[in-house]
């Protein structure tokens, strides 16, 4: 069954049959996380970098940051039995949607850059990642096998 992730969302599943989606990726980054040794998968799909920008809304809208989006991912993923020691991560996205000369507002950039920090203080580090360009993803991510899938200007490859 396909489980959408919007943008500030994520979803966790154990289901065997769970196929998790998030679509349009611009400067947004999907992070997905896989436990090879049970069927528990993650993605989130966040839209600015952390949320010391906004405490307010960071307490509100979790999933809206890099840095508590994948505190609460994490921690989700935790509940179902997956073993932080065991996760595979994957990164799509960070794409830089608008041209902007000064670099002052490349959030894909900044998203990037966040959301390894935020990896490292956890312990987790990416397996895969495919970040920058100027082009949308669309990313699947596979409870059973843990394949993340990409999908950008008509192809389809495995990340």
């Amino acid at each position: 069954m396909q489980q959408t992730v919007s943008i500030s969302d994520a979803k966790v599943s154990n289901s065997a049959s769970d196929v998790l989606v998030t679509y349009s990726l611009g400067s947004c980054i999907g992070v997905a996380v896989w436990d090879p040794m049970i069927p528990c998968a993650g993605l989130l799909h966040f839209q600015l970098p952390t949320g010391t920008l906004d405490p307010e809304r960071a307490k509100s809208k979790p999933l809206m940051f890099g840095d508590t989006g994948l505190a609460w991912l994490i921690t989700e993923m935790e509940k179902k039995g997956a073993n932080r020691k065991r996760l595979k991560v994957k990164l799509a996205g960070g794409a830089k949607m608008f041209e902007d000369k000064s670099s002052t507002f490349d959030i894909g950039k900044r998203n990037h850059t966040s959301i390894r920090k935020a990896l490292w203080q956890l312990g987790l580090f990416v397996s895969a990642e495919e970040i920058g360009g100027n082009i949308p993803r669309t990313v699947y991510q596979n409870v059973t096998d843990g394949k993340t899938i990409l999908k950008r200007s008509g192809e389809t490859v495995e990340l």
